[in-house]
């Protein structure tokens, strides 16, 4: 396994007699330390090593009353991440594209150790894990492959490659996710309660009869799949989920998403003895795309509620976070169905940016997308200045004004009309308000659909043509007068 290294202290825990005393000791290595002697209580003990710096090989003993002992072997320190969400989390590496490469490189990187939770679900939170998938282990082509949607998640497998080529010591991964689920499922009744969501069917959880459980229940797999994990001292996680918030809930997901990182950082800071921070650096992938020629916009919605409504992360409501785009890894020809795109190297790239800029503080990384720090409207144009240099490429229809003559902010509802790219500059476009005289434009919005473009090829990106252009929304009165 992998633990986490210092400044951090690792925390180790286990079972035993109430009342009984157990002593941890690591051995090997440079270093020879133990910790002080813990007592178990309620069935359960919890000791915090010393601060360890990254590398080893080490072997940790547990020892109950010089009676009985267990020990871990082949044991490093390093950084310890969690990877949760749904199915493109769980998407396994032997479905990617190129799938034979990237499992061939298993073998090349020992010192990126994983782990995985099997799926279990249930109403009470659970001390200890009720099955696992995938024990503490050395990577091999066989586990990172074994099964469509079953082991091992590629965008968590890929992404702690990034971070161990930048880093060069050992990652810890382990990984928690359940295809088609809600964030609700994910989520405390604490966390649901700050956005209304801890009510279902009428009944306060967890008193839903048995007849209504399943994994879109509120609080199932936080219960049986996260809550048995808060005494690990993390570095951080990385979440893949919200296609199932696409239709439930989903106005409320610029809520319980926000409030589910708030309670898991704070649950796991509690559980692990202020070990793990407390604002713990938290990336997300904004989801891809699903049906070409949708209309709905049911995609465009969940993106920009995963931002908590600013379009971008890190903002004011989420701090200490990291956003990689998705939107331009399109997959019309995926065999698994195009919600499912293969193209999950971009995706843990991407993180894995965001995490060396916002979780290491590496100076230099470029990690977010252009977006609009201006917008001018004049006469017969609209001139938008974006945060950065831009790369752009001419189209008719990925930028939209809304129409009104009503001072109000647009919606779903109002009237949208292309707004074709006139010309740009180094960090500025320049689009036309033919379909809107100008006294009627009431809003401005970018990519704005399911599937906006093609793949790799969206109309703004950074200069460089690595980073997409988040989407976006704005009102010129976002406030009724």
């Amino acid at each position: 396994m992998v633990l986490q290294k210092a400044p951090e202290r690792a925390v180790l825990w286990g079972y035993g007699p109430d009342g009984a005393e157990v002593r941890v000791f690591l051995s090997g290595g440079p270093v020879t330390n133990n910790a002080p002697a813990v007592s178990v209580a309620a069935g359960i003990w919890r000791a915090t090593l010393v601060p360890m710096e990254a590398g080893g090989t080490y072997n940790v003993t547990a020892v109950l009353q010089n009676n009985h002992s267990i020990t871990l072997t082949d044991v490093l320190f390093g950084d310890v991440w969690l990877c949760g969400g749904q199915s493109n989390m769980a998407f396994t590496t032997s479905q990617v594209f190129n799938a034979s490469e990237e499992l061939a490189l298993a073998s090349k990187f020992p010192q990126v150790r994983i782990f995985m939770a099997a799926l279990e679900q249930s109403y009470i939170e659970l001390t200890d894990l009720a099955g696992v998938e995938v024990p503490w282990s050395v990577p091999t082509a066989k586990l990172l492959g074994g099964g469509d949607f079953k082991h091992y998640s590629a965008v968590c497998w890929m992404f702690g490659l990034h971070l161990y080529k930048a880093l060069k010591y050992p990652i810890g991964l382990v990984t928690s996710c359940w295809g088609g689920t809600p964030v609700e499922a994910w989520s405390s009744p604490r966390a649901l309660q700050q956005c209304d969501l801890d009510r279902i069917n009428g009944l306060p959880m967890p008193y839903t009869p048995s007849m209504f459980l399943s994994v879109w229940t509120n609080s199932v797999l936080w219960n049986s799949m996260i809550h048995p994990l808060l005494n690990m001292t993390l570095k951080g996680a990385i979440w893949y989920q919200g296609e199932a918030n696409t239709n439930y809930n989903q106005k409320k997901y610029s809520c319980s998403f926000p409030s589910m990182i708030d309670d898991w950082r704070m649950a796991f800071h509690q559980s692990s003895g202020g070990q793990t921070a407390p604002d713990f650096p938290f990336g997300f992938v904004q989801v891809s795309t699903y049906r070409k020629a949708s209309l709905s916009e049911e995609f465009p919605n969940i993106r920009w509620h995963q931002t908590a409504d600013y379009g971008f992360a890190p903002n004011l409501r989420m701090k200490n976070t990291f956003m990689a785009v998705a939107m331009d890894l399109g997959d019309e020809m995926s065999p698994f169905d195009s919600i499912h795109p293969r193209d999950k190297q971009d995706v843990a790239y991407r993180l894995s940016l965001g995490a060396r800029a916002v979780a290491y503080g590496e100076e230099g990384v470029s990690f977010q997308g252009p977006f609009p720090s201006r917008v001018l409207v004049n006469d017969q144009y609209i001139n938008v200045t974006y945060d950065q240099r831009v790369s752009v490429t001419q189209s008719n229809e990925i930028f939209q004004i809304c129409c009104s003559v009503v001072r109000a902010p647009c919606d779903s509802q109002s009237l949208w009309v292309p707004a074709p790219i006139l010309q740009w500059g180094v960090s500025t476009i320049q689009v036309s308000t033919n379909y809107c005289s100008m006294n009627n434009v009431a809003g401005l919005r970018y990519a704005w659909r399911d599937w906006p473009c093609d793949f790799k090829a969206c109309p703004v990106y950074s200069a460089d043509g690595v980073l997409p252009a988040p989407l976006f929304t704005l009102n010129r009165w976002p406030d009724k007068q």
